[in-house]
């Protein structure tokens, strides 16, 4: 995927709006790790879509590759002008029509199936939004439907015309895809990936294992148990403690680079915003 000027086509606004808790959520790094960890194994345990995913991708031989393209294309389609992310996101369209196959078990998927792309889009605004709850600061119910109310538009341009809008319409879905979900050594595969590629700068790699722990955290519990992650991989209660530092230091420095702040300046506003005011529980 091309490099992105964010701060181009000047004065066109993105698929969501500048204070939203979309934009609050996705301009710290910390729970974008974290919550990309969770989302990927909510999306493993399914079996059709960790086939498309497994099978069809370059994760395996070239994971950093796969996760900074998968990251951009995130970034454009939270922050993006609207032509830029459609534009993007109409590729990916195109890019999943080729992603078929079967499982090990002869169960027939297609990468376009709205059912799966439900799952992802559910399993990837779930991660990002409950990683920012545990490691950053909590939010509102009202804050966190809204969260998932602001997705809906872009959900449904690559294809997830199912995606939840709102934490009840969330938790059907989970509810209703338990049952499908299995144990797979490829989740196993996935974190071992996961410690020991270089994704985290220089001395930050020291707690890259301790932040993909946090996203098994995030899991849900019945979800774990199913996939058998036990309390191997979990927290301690210390690194724990770090992980919220880092999470909380990342909600308050800001990097005028980021795809958030060269959005603002797209649309007109100032280098400050309101994340640290909005949707927070009193």
């Amino acid at each position: 995927m091309r490099a992105v000027d964010f701060t181009q086509p000047a004065g066109e606004a993105a698929l969501t709006p500048p204070d939203s808790v979309t934009w609050q959520v996705f301009d710290n790094p910390v729970a974008l790790f974290v919550g990309g960890v969770t989302a990927v194994l909510l999306e493993l345990a399914e079996p059709r879509v960790r086939s498309g995913v497994w099978d069809h991708t370059t994760f395996r031989s070239d994971p950093l590759g796969r996760m900074e393209r998968t990251g951009l294309a995130a970034m454009v389609t939270v922050y993006g002008a609207r032509s830029t992310a459609e534009q993007m996101i109409a590729g990916v369209r195109r890019m999943h029509e080729r992603v078929r196959g079967t499982t090990k078990d002869g169960v027939p998927y297609h990468a376009n199936d709205p059912e799966l792309l439900d799952w992802v889009q559910a399993t990837a605004t779930f991660g990002f939004l409950e990683a920012y709850r545990a490691f950053v600061r909590p939010l509102s119910d009202a804050a966190r439907d809204q969260f998932y109310a602001d997705g809906v538009e872009a959900a449904r341009l690559y294809g997830a015309v199912g995606a939840p809008a709102s934490r009840a319409r969330l938790e059907a879905l989970f509810e209703a895809m338990t049952p499908k979900l299995e144990r797979s050594d490829i989740v196993f595969e996935f974190l071992d990936i996961m410690q020991r590629t270089p994704i985290l700068p220089g001395p930050l790699r020291r707690i890259q294992w301790m932040m993909v722990r946090a996203g098994v955290e995030v899991v849900p519990a019945r979800v774990r148990e199913i996939l058998g992650l036990d309390a191997r991989f979990g927290l301690r209660a210390y690194e724990r403690k770090i992980v919220r530092a880092l999470g909380w230091l990342a909600e308050r420095v800001r990097l005028p680079s980021s795809p958030a702040a060269q959005s603002r300046r797209r649309v007109g506003l100032p280098g400050s915003d309101l994340r640290l005011r909005i949707g927070a529980t009193r």
